[in-house]
């Protein structure tokens, strides 16, 4: 599977803090290779809108949708707690 970062995720990341940087690049690398690990603990965020939610680390979460080979990733978001 191939990777498709949208300008907002690419904002978002930008923004964040070097150290969650650095935990959304080893997270994409897991998806890329299978969505299934469990680390990302990926799954069905939104049904209607074919969204899925992965975990970036306790406190972050991205969101994607798989469109055929390719995950376009939406954005990145801090998870309410």
């Amino acid at each position: 599977m191939r990777l498709h970062l949208t300008a907002r995720f690419i904002a978002q990341y930008d923004d964040a803090q070097s150290a969650v940087q650095k935990a959304v690049q080893k997270q994409l690398k897991l998806l890329e290779s299978n969505v299934r690990r469990p680390s990302l603990h990926a799954k069905k965020f939104d049904e209607a809108g074919d969204i899925w939610q992965a975990r970036v680390n306790k406190g972050w979460r991205f969101y994607f949708k798989i469109q055929k080979d390719v995950y376009c990733i939406i954005e990145m978001k801090a998870h309410p707690k």
